[in-house]
């Protein structure tokens, strides 16, 4: 008795179609990035990351959220030239979020300044009771 596989089944929700793998090797192709990740199903793209601060990184976005979760699954941990993957689901918002609040911070600093005010340190002092 087979049953569908996605019938009524509930994912847990930072689950989706893109992946972030990280720990992988430098040297590693694209090509061989499809060999190992496609043998889960269908990959509509695989970005390996070619920069100094994206080497060793890379998204793969399945075409269905059931293969990502499979390929998760199976490859966390997977030994690719001695170097243990690192496999994670793309959370766009934890990526992000430094970032933001770095920018925030800078833009709040530029307003302070702008309109000549100084905010105390609330751990320089603490409230007299």
């Amino acid at each position: 008795m087979a049953m569908g596989r996605k019938g009524n089944v509930r994912l847990p929700p930072e689950v989706n179609r893109t992946l972030y793998i990280r720990n992988l090797p430098y040297k590693i192709t694209a090509e061989e990035m499809y060999d190992i990740f496609g043998k889960y199903g269908a990959i509509r793209q695989i970005r390996v990351g070619n920069t100094a601060d994206t080497k060793g990184t890379a998204f793969v976005v399945y075409e269905d959220i059931f293969d990502a979760k499979n390929a998760c699954d199976h490859l966390s941990g997977f030994n690719v030239c001695n170097r243990y993957l690192v496999v994670l689901y793309y959370q766009s918002n934890k990526a992000f979020k430094k970032l933001d609040s770095d920018k925030k911070k800078e833009e709040l600093d530029k307003m302070k300044q702008k309109y000549g005010l100084s905010t105390p340190d609330i751990h320089a002092s603490k409230p007299k009771s």
